[in-house]
């Protein structure tokens, strides 16, 4: 089983027949809605098994109608996993979804690697001098990544599911983690707290 993660696809947040929404403010490389939409879900059914996993990091739709929206859902293969983000709301549909999980973020392991998953990006977070990787989106390529952690939006990575192996090729290219807070803030020398 494997693990693929997603952000930002906004679904539904462009006219089936105009490229406006989402393909204008962030210069998406798509006619319309109809193409985006169908683009994304053609290399989702591409990548993603139905017993593997995919978390996806938030604003999965923007204004979709509901019955779109479910029926979208539901063509989607995989164990679906849901950090929220800002458009992903009781209101707007999302929330109601056959989810396998909700959450706001996450800390997990996957392949072997710690991970913290939110749809926005934090500053540090646990782990961050043990190598525990920070991945986000929300930002739409407009906030720097580093070494340990980055925006895995669709318009900064590309629009289809991820493997953990692709993000971590991607965080080679990037700048060294400069840790905000400095020093050692698990345990001293003698291995007592301070």
């Amino acid at each position: 089983m494997t693990t693929w993660l997603y952000s930002d696809p906004h679904f539904g947040h462009a006219s089936p027949d105009k490229p406006d929404g989402i393909i204008r403010m962030c210069g998406r490389p798509f006619a319309n809605g109809r193409e985006m939409t169908e683009t994304m879900v053609r290399n989702w059914v591409k990548c993603v098994p139905a017993e593997d996993d995919i978390i996806v990091l938030g604003d999965f739709a923007h204004r979709m109608p509901l019955d779109d929206l479910r029926k979208l859902f539901a063509r989607l293969p995989g164990r679906k996993h849901l950090i929220a983000g800002n458009h992903d709301t009781k209101q707007s549909g999302t929330l109601d979804l056959a989810w396998n999980s909700i959450r706001d973020i996450s800390f997990t392991t996957i392949d072997s690697q710690r991970v913290v998953l939110c749809h926005y990006a934090l500053r540090t977070w646990p782990g961050i001098r043990k190598g525990a990787l920070m991945l986000y989106g929300h930002s739409h390529g407009k906030l720097p990544g580093n070494s340990q952690s980055c925006d895995i939006g669709v318009d900064v990575m590309g629009y289809a599911p991820l493997r953990l192996n692709q993000i971590k090729a991607h965080l080679a290219t990037l700048p060294p983690l400069v840790d905000p807070q400095g020093g050692d803030d698990l345990e001293n020398n003698d291995g007592v707290q301070p």
